[in-house]
């Protein structure tokens, strides 16, 4: 074998240490770059194997001398790709052609940051032992390396590179490479990979005062292509879009086929005591349907469940709370639910209810089968007990202060404190009260059964291991930090009556606890879908289920902890979580949501505010908070509908086809496309890369700047040919205008397609606008092709998108902006809420009233009537003290202004304290945190005239 190459050139290096790691001899040619001799494409260095064959892409070359294990990550292909594509070329135009390229420039040092966290904790890229990625990047940075001042300019913050660097460099095989071939200098070797590569910037100007396009628009033609690249484009343009794979149809019930990718995908279960609000929307259901239009489209086997939580003591609360029977609170929300699900868009293959009988059944099939596996015990349990109204209370029945040390939020329920985000025991809450009539209840003992965490925790620490890598960032960190903590045995049953009864004698008058009930819903509501269930929840050995679960942050223990213990101590070959993807939590305008308040957009306003469904799926999934909380915002809505949307997706969208149809006939043209276009075609194949890459890991966020990156380079590559003008000149012009449009219509073709798990209406609409049927993705594929060809017919153009007026958006935000400060009042001493606007008092009042009024009428419970009449008589002394303490306006609007700067100040603080105790910070870290916090909930305290509670136990009125 013989390897040509000019001198110095880092790209030699890489080949001869791969061919010293495989043991191959090699022999080295030394060529000038302009050598008549080099065989095309005239690139240095190749790999001339013998006469017949020879490999002219380096990294290529690598993958062919470097020796591999039998199962290579494809992680290894990644990093080879992104070398070639990112890193050798902006080396090469940086410091090979002394670049002053601001963009390349901060292209680099973000490869060098990339490299930097990859080797957090780690050896090598991507195995435990050296590969081929490893070869590539190493030889490629070594000049840059031995350079003192390169390396102090660009390395200096890299501990991580520069060790790993140092490692390689000791390896027997890179010193021989090294004494074989000279590297005289950085920029001497950079040079020749410049000139070796035939790396190349394009040179066009850029458009000035280019209209209707996003000042964010790449500027395309200061984007590094390699010819490998272009290459690529050409090869994919001319293949025939039939030879592509075609969109499965959807069969009637969706089961597991061993030859196919089953993909199993679940949404949180709301409860059914609400509506839901967008930050529910965009925690679970829209997240999940995402993927899952996604993986359709990729023609993966995919089954999409959801439902709604329906036991609980949550539902108890709200049926005393209206005045309806638990079933008839149940079948309302859940008809809520399902309708604001459909009005966007939610593609469950089936979405159920776990009050179904299914889920009794499943329910206590696994709870007997872990009481005969041993992991199942009885404990007698002190409970409140309420001597007013004659019962035990659940959890959510009993509120109080937060017992634990620096909280001290008054309202933690009886199962999770909201104000530091732990769970709770409801015996330590503070000065507990019962939620039905304030009194203080008493405890009492009871029997009750426990699930031992403790004896499942080496079954679970082994799973985690295993599964954990696949989660996303914010639920890796809780799943683990419980497990650091140490487990402890769980109640699983409550004294209550709506709920899953315990099958066993002497405890059938008690039902199971919501978390051990609510995740079984997922498996009952796919018996509920299909009698073939076990399919997918108890597979058979040749097919193989990736279950991904989409939630909020604060359902990661119950899916990372509590339900895979049950699965695994059930030892019956369960399907277990593969990927949690959780998020952050989405505020309103930097606040909370709070129906109570009327404060933010919840799942019905969102239908009524005339802005489509697609629109608000597009935005919320632009704020998606992956990776920290986000807001919703009425201004950065509409900046977004009209700056991404409007001017520059659906700018380029609708320019394409208007053009296509008053100058072709709606037909698309003849096409004869110059290295221009496919350097275009090459940049949308890189986002089109990325996209897939995004979605495969749920990084949903990410996904859809990719879409816009897309269509941003269609409007600069549009505006930089003019068709328009091209159309007025020769019959060459004219051909190359018709090239543009068609370029720009098959790009479109290929937005219909990624548009589709964003917004599917949309997607819809245009596709009937190109005429063109539903288009598969093919991942292990990623190419551009002629989606429509010359000659075919496009459909009637219209644009997609509305312009939202500032007027309309200042409108909305002011009817759900709710009122600042004020919220239902808590007496009987417990806690003022609010500034005690007399308006919202007499607002309540007439609330309750009507609330009492109802009950008493339908000839309800009198225990019922009675503590709802308390209430009213609370509310009526809460009224009259307000109007003596508090005159109207007494509240200015300067007052109004400090009251909302410190509700955000106390939310983001809020949020660093819980960020810092669920990463498992030590109290050292967060307590001068809470202190903190606390000092801000003293002050908006102080300005709202409510007292600040200590903590402290008070003495007992007499």
């Amino acid at each position: 074998m013989l390897i040509y190459t000019n001198e110095n050139n880092p790209a030699a290096l890489k080949l001869l240490i791969a061919a010293n790691y495989s043991g191959t001899n090699v022999d080295k040619k030394i060529i000038n770059v302009n050598d008549r001799t080099i065989q095309e494409p005239k690139h240095l260095p190749y790999l001339e194997v013998n006469e017949d064959s020879v490999i002219f892409v380096p990294n290529a070359a690598v993958w062919f001398l470097f020796p591999h294990p039998e199962n290579v990550s494809t992680a290894v292909n990644e990093w080879l790709e992104w070398e070639s594509t990112i890193l050798a070329p902006s080396l090469a135009h940086v410091i090979g052609a002394g670049s002053k390229n601001e963009k390349i420039k901060s292209r680099l040092t973000s490869s060098f940051k990339k490299l930097n966290n990859a080797l957090e904790n780690k050896l090598y890229f991507t195995e435990n032992n050296l590969n081929a990625s490893d070869v590539t990047i190493w030889a490629t940075l070594y000049p840059l390396y031995k350079d003192d001042v390169l390396s102090k300019e660009y390395l200096a913050d890299c501990s991580n590179l520069l060790k790993w660097i140092k490692n390689v460099e000791q390896s027997p095989q890179v010193k021989d490479a090294l004494n074989s071939f000279a590297i005289s200098s950085a920029t001497g070797a950079y040079q020749a990979l410049l000139t070796g590569a035939r790396y190349s910037l394009p040179t066009a100007p850029l458009p000035e005062n280019v209209s209707n396009v996003s000042n964010q628009s790449p500027q395309h033609q200061h984007e590094v292509v390699t010819n490998e690249e272009l290459q690529a484009a050409v090869n994919a343009w001319s293949k025939d879009v039939n030879q592509f794979p075609k969109l499965k149809s959807k069969p009637k019930v969706v089961l597991p086929n061993p030859s196919d990718r089953n993909i199993l995908i679940t949404s949180a279960l709301p409860y059914v005591n609400n509506v839901p609000h967008l930050g529910n929307i965009i925690g679970c259901v829209l997240s999940a349907d995402v993927f899952a239009r996604f993986c359709r489209i990729c023609n993966y086997n995919t089954l999409f469940i959801g439902g709604t939580d329906e036991y609980g003591t949550a539902t108890e609360t709200k049926a005393l709370e209206e005045g309806l029977s638990c079933q008839d609170i149940c079948s309302k929300y859940y008809a809520i639910h399902r309708d604001i699900y459909e009005w966007f868009n939610i593609s469950f293959d089936y979405f159920g209810r776990s009050s179904a009988p299914e889920q009794t059944e499943l329910c206590q099939d696994l709870f007997l089968q872990l009481n005969n596996n041993g992991f199942m015990f009885t404990e007698s349990v002190e409970q409140l007990h309420c001597e007013k109204c004659n019962r035990y209370l659940a959890d959510r029945f009993v509120e109080g202060g937060c017992p634990h040390p620096g909280c001290n939020y008054e309202d933690a329920r009886g199962d999770q404190c909201d104000g530091c985000g732990k769970l709770v025991n409801a015996v330590e809450l503070k000065n507990p009260r019962c939620k039905i009539c304030r009194s203080t209840p008493k405890l009492k003992t009871s029997q009750q059964f426990f699930i031992d965490l403790p004896k499942l925790e080496p079954l679970l620490l082994h799973w985690m291991k295993k599964s954990a890598p696949g989660w996303s960032n914010n639920a890796q960190v809780i799943g683990k930090s419980w497990l650091r903590e140490g487990l402890k045995p769980r109640c699983i049953t409550r004294d209550l009556k709506w709920g899953v009864p315990v099958p066993l004698n002497d405890f059938r008058d008690k039902v199971f606890y919501v978390w051990f009930d609510a995740p079984i819903g997922y498996m009952s509501i796919s018996k509920a879908y299909t009698e073939e269930w076990e399919q997918w929840w108890r597979p058979k050995p040749n097919h193989e289920i990736t279950l991904y679960q989409f939630m909020a942050k604060d359902n990661v223990p119950f899916h990372a902890v509590m339900f895979p213990a049950c699965l695994l101590g059930a030892n019956r070959g369960y399907t277990t979580v593969s990927h949690i993807m959780a998020t952050e939590y989405l505020n309103y305008e930097d606040g909370k949501f709070s129906k109570s308040r009327g404060v933010g957009v919840f799942g019905n306003d969102a239908r009524d505010t005339g802005i489509p469904s697609d629109v608000w799926r597009f935005y919320l999934l632009y704020v998606r908070p992956e990776s920290q909380d986000s807001s919703f915002s009425w201004a950065d809505l509409a900046t977004k509908n009209n700056s991404e949307l409007l001017n520059n997706l659906g700018n380029f969208i609708n320019r394409a086809l208007v053009f296509a149809k008053n100058n072709f006939n709606k037909t698309i043209p003849e096409m004869k496309l110059n290295k221009d276009d496919f350097t275009f075609l090459v940049l949308c194949t890189r986002e089109l890369n990325s996209y897939i890459s995004c979605l495969e890991k749920a990084k949903l966020r990410d996904g859809i700047r990719h879409i816009l990156s897309i269509s941003r380079h269609g409007n600069q590559y549009m505006q930089s040919n003019q068709p328009w003008v091209l159309l007025k000149g020769s019959p060459e012009d004219k051909i190359r205008a018709g090239t543009v449009v068609g370029v720009c219509c098959n790009i479109a073709c290929l937005l219909a397609t990624l548009l589709h798990p964003y917004m599917p209406n949309t997607s819809d609409i245009l596709k009937k606008q190109l005429n063109v049927t539903n288009t598969a993705l093919n991942p292990e594929s990623i190419e551009i092709t002629q989606f429509l060809p010359p000659g075919h017919t496009l459909g009637e153009p219209s644009p997609l998108f509305t312009k939202l007026e500032p007027s309309r958006v200042e409108e909305l935000k002011q009817k759900f902006a709710g009122k600042r400060g004020d919220s239902p009042v808590k007496m009987n001493g417990i806690k003022p809420m609010g500034i005690n606007d007399l308006k919202v008092l007499e607002a309540e009042i007439a609330k309750q009233e009507n609330k009492v009024k109802k009950l008493k009428s339908s000839r309800a419970d009198k225990k019922l009537w009675q503590a709802e009449e308390a209430i009213l008589v609370d509310l009526r002394k809460g009224l009259e003290h307000a109007q003596k303490s508090c005159p109207v306006n007494s509240v200015q609007e300067p007052a109004q202004e400090q009251i909302k700067k410190l509700e955000e100040e106390v939310s983001k603080q809020g949020s660093v304290v819980r960020k810092l105790k669920e990463g498992g910070a030590n109290k050292a870290d967060w307590q001068p945190e809470v202190t903190k916090l606390l000092e801000l909930k003293s002050k908006l305290a102080n300005l709202l005239g409510t007292p600040i509670v200590d903590g402290q136990k008070g003495k007992k009125k007499k």
